[in-house]
């Protein structure tokens, strides 16, 4: 093997023992968090540094046409791609062996793409880190299995499971629930184990064919690493067993949509406390201004966090989706939730946001919230005891909603790049533009010969 393989991480040596590697998959996150870049034979990969990419792939939205930031020429210049060896892991679904990486992506100067997902966490990851602090997030992920769906016109349906009957909803935490796809878990396990990720825990959800799946609590950039790459993961191993894996946010009407829920806390960086807690053990100021940022942030940070039209089906009341940011200790009504735990464990839960998201772009948003909460040093609204589903809603209703608030926050804008903003928004915007112009199968059951 070339050298260049002596710094591959433990897992991904692991995978190429006794092994010829054949190719790599070279790798970027796009604006919805799909991946983009190039595979290449891996004597190819071992002799160039580099490679090149248009930055417009940025700019596609998810339907693949192209925005336009009025004023700009479109020219499409070449991006350098650079491989982050730390992110080397298998692809162990290929019928070769094959490793992926994930590449850093500057311009020709040398400088971060600043429109780049993955630039955009790092930018805030930066702005905590030169205060002194090191955030941690420790996410988990929602999705369904769903049976095959080829004809975007018909609804999508649960799986079949082992017994012949279809997964079953209002089954949380049920593991016979879980035991009906288990070859599907088992295949996630299988493939995690090879690619050098640890799983803290599966569970089923209340959606028919629902499923958790917690993460370490850690780095913010390497578990947004992780979880673009576990969406890939979890593809596949569905597919492997004649199902579909969607992280749609609300897939399946009258199920549970599927979230993103992200735990933060934040250490001293000289110390390696966590700030949210005094020498005491009780809750600091800092947790208190962690919140209030998000309280005061987050509704713009919606647009982020909530990037599709389907995502807003799953904001509804009484049902396992959070209507407003309010926030409680070890109540899950509430938008911002504040789990049980010790000191030093101490953290703050936001179940905003949906599984749709791009996760560099929703840990980076909600990082951003908590960020200004932390510089503003703001105290949030009175901590809500009860059922938070009986007060009033206080997030956007919708992508234009969104985009509108996501327009006027200027310091939010400002932690997480203007360039960028410009971009993403050009993006959503026509995205929903797009939408608009479709006629669905409801208005046409309902308005057609009735109006």
């Amino acid at each position: 093997m070339a050298d260049w393989t002596d710094t591959l991480p433990e897992a991904a040596k692991a995978y190429l023992e006794g092994r010829r590697l054949d190719e790599v998959e070279c790798i970027v996150a796009d604006m919805a968090g799909v991946a983009r870049g190039k595979a290449m034979p891996a004597s190819k990969f071992g002799k160039q540094t580099h490679f090149y990419l248009p930055n417009s792939i940025f700019l596609q939205t998810i339907t693949g046409d192209w925005a336009s930031l009025e004023g700009e020429a479109f020219t499409e210049p070449d991006m350098v791609l650079t491989p982050d060896l730390s992110t080397a892991t298998a692809a162990p679904w290929t019928a070769d062996w094959t490793l992926q990486v994930i590449h850093d992506i500057n311009d020709q100067q040398g400088n971060p793409v600043p429109v780049a997902p993955r630039n955009v966490l790092k930018r805030v990851v930066k702005l905590f880190n030169d205060r002194g602090w090191a955030p941690i997030v420790a996410p988990e992920m929602e999705f369904f299995l769903v049976a095959r769906n080829t004809d975007p016109a018909k609804p999508v349906e649960p799986p079949m499971g082992r017994s012949g009957r279809r997964a079953a909803a209002k089954q949380a935490y049920s593991m016979s629930a879980v035991d009906e796809y288990g070859q599907v878990i088992d295949d996630i396990y299988d493939f995690a184990e090879a690619q050098g990720f640890e799983i803290d825990g599966i569970l089923q959800e209340g959606g028919a064919g629902q499923v958790e799946m917690n993460l370490r609590h850690g780095d913010p950039v390497k578990l947004a690493d992780e979880i673009f790459f576990f969406k890939r993961l979890i593809r596949e191993a569905a597919l492997r067993h004649n199902c579909y894996a969607t992280f749609m946010a609300k897939p399946i009407q009258d199920e549970p949509g599927s979230a993103m829920h992200i735990h933060h806390s934040v250490v001293d960086i000289a110390t390696g406390d966590n700030i949210f807690s005094l020498p005491d053990g009780g809750e600091s100021p800092a947790f208190m201004h962690f919140i209030a940022g998000m309280q005061t942030h987050m509704p713009s940070a919606i647009a982020l966090l909530a990037p599709y039209v389907n995502s807003y089906r799953r904001y509804v009341r009484d049902f396992a989706a959070p209507i407003n940011l309010e926030w409680g200790r070890d109540n899950r009504t509430t938008g911002l939730r504040v789990p049980i735990s010790d000191a030093t464990g101490r953290r703050v839960e936001n179940r905003i946001a949906g599984m749709d998201c791009n996760p560099y772009l929703g840990i980076a948003a909600s990082l951003a919230c908590g960020y200004l909460g932390l510089i503003e040093e703001k105290f949030p609204r009175e901590e809500f005891r009860g059922d938070a589903y009986d007060s009033d809603e206080d997030i956007p209703r919708n992508v234009a909603e969104a985009l509108d608030l996501f327009e006027t926050d200027t310091a939010l804008r400002e932690v997480l790049g203007e360039e960028f903003c410009k971009v993403y928004t050009a993006v959503k915007e026509l995205e929903y533009k797009e939408f608009l112009q479709v006629i669905s199968p409801w208005e046409r059951e309902h308005l057609l010969l009735n109006v």
